[in-house]
């Protein structure tokens, strides 16, 4: 088990690096754009010249970092906000996309799983058809559809909701109002139709095939109650690959949506992605690489690790 997980840390490092180098060199021939004024053209100048970007594409990739390992210097935002350190850009739009996912992952793991058992005991009847049925629906569905939908039924129709998040003025100066939590309310809603299908079929799938394997039978034949063999047994052993797909949503909830967060203004990380895209500011753009990297590669390694810690029996590494 240990050789096998410093196995997987040893080649999620070097696909990490793999990744930023190959990013970091496309980023770097696309060509720069100066603005108009010429004090701050040649503020900017002079701060690309340091970073070298005069200089060999290796040896730019050298000093980029030389300065993240000794000063912490991810480099600088020009565009989104001026002279900000990229790094406390990217941090500062944190808290609203995990807040905006955590309200979300709280509605969608339990009702995905409530849905999945009840779809698994009642397997073949007309409810667990129409379950089924409504889950394919939602699973094909683009996410973005149901932030329009959403939009369109809570604000345009009912008035009941607000149409995009609050700004921190607007909601009292904090994150943590009960104005700012309302106006997050279409966000996880749109965010939550998928998910909620997805664990639920996920746990019918699971659950289904562990109530018709062999120990089910022996389970009511020692005289346990369908629903005492389904608790303590079948159940028990359905959440062994369900628990390390929770454990990897919580850790994506750092990298957001992309597009619900541009759909209901959600100032967060997937927000500030597409910005700094469509404002060229390179430095943002870089270090929102690196961070959805990270994030995605360490989901997959602790998804993959969690199995053999959450059942014994499970033994990874082993030929």
């Amino acid at each position: 088990m240990g050789k096998y997980v410093l196995k997987r840390l040893l080649l999620m490092l070097f696909t990490f690096f793999v990744i930023v180098t190959i990013t970091f060199m496309l980023i770097r021939i696309l060509p720069v754009e100066l603005p108009v004024e010429k004090n701050l053209a040649e503020a900017i100048k002079q701060r690309w010249e340091a970073l070298g970007y005069n200089k060999p594409l290796l040896e730019q990739y050298g000093i980029y970092l030389k300065n993240i390992f000794t000063k912490g210097d991810f480099g600088t935002s020009w565009k989104i906000e001026f002279r900000a350190d990229a790094a406390k850009v990217l941090t500062s739009r944190l808290l609203p996309t995990v807040m905006v996912n955590f309200y979300s992952m709280i509605v969608s793991v339990p009702l995905g799983i409530l849905f999945g058992i009840y779809a698994a005991v009642r397997k073949n009847k007309w409810d667990d058809h129409l379950i089924s049925t409504l889950v394919m629906v939602f699973i094909s569905v683009p996410s973005y559809v149901y932030a329009f939908l959403v939009q369109y039924f809570l604000y345009f129709k009912l008035g009941v909701l607000p149409l995009t998040l609050y700004s921190l003025a607007d909601a009292g100066g904090s994150y943590f109002t009960w104005k700012m939590f309302t106006s997050m309310i279409p966000a996880i809603i749109a965010l939550s139709f998928g998910s909620i299908a997805g664990y639920c079929r996920f746990v019918r799938a699971e659950l289904t095939e562990s109530l018709t394997s062999e120990y089910m039978l022996l389970a009511r034949t020692k005289g346990l109650t369908r629903a005492q063999a389904t608790s303590r047994h079948a159940l028990k052993n359905a959440m062994v690959p369900i628990l390390p797909s929770i454990l990897s949503e919580l850790i994506n909830l750092l990298g957001g949506s992309i597009i619900i967060e541009q759909i209901f203004a959600i100032p967060g990380v997937g927000q500030l992605y597409i910005k700094s895209i469509n404002l060229l500011d390179y430095d943002v753009f870089m270090i929102d690489c690196i961070f959805y990297t990270f994030v995605g590669l360490l989901a997959g390694i602790v998804t993959d690790l969690s199995y053999g810690f959450i059942d014994p029996r499970i033994r990874m590494g082993e030929k």
